[in-house]
């Protein structure tokens, strides 16, 4: 299943929320919803600097990451950002790959 890094930054309303229920919380409402999507959470931790949480996750596709990002960002708690991780074997598999692509003007 592909793997995503999902960092999030908490808006006010949603640093009031980890204040009031705590930590474990979040992390538990997160892994639920990684799970209503058929995913895993690899991991999950609160981090000080520019976010605020750091989880890993597995999920079916992209649509998946897309949702969760989403629902998310759209509860007006967080604003998340989602990257696709790869492993070291796609990335080998991607070098052997070699599409048609001028690098100058045709």
């Amino acid at each position: 299943m592909p793997r995503f890094l999902v960092i999030a930054r908490y808006q006010a309303q949603g640093a009031r929320a980890v204040m009031a229920a705590g930590g474990s919380a979040r992390r538990s409402a997160f892994e639920h919803a990684v799970l209503d999507l058929e995913g895993r959470l690899e991991s999950f931790d609160f981090a000080l600097g520019d976010a605020d949480v750091y989880a890993i996750v597995e999920l079916p596709d992209s649509a998946a990451a897309a949702a969760l990002s989403l629902t998310i960002t759209g509860g007006g708690i967080a604003s998340v950002r989602t990257v696709a991780l790869l492993t070291p074997e796609e990335v080998d598999r991607a070098a052997r790959l070699h599409p048609d692509y001028p690098a100058g003007p045709r």
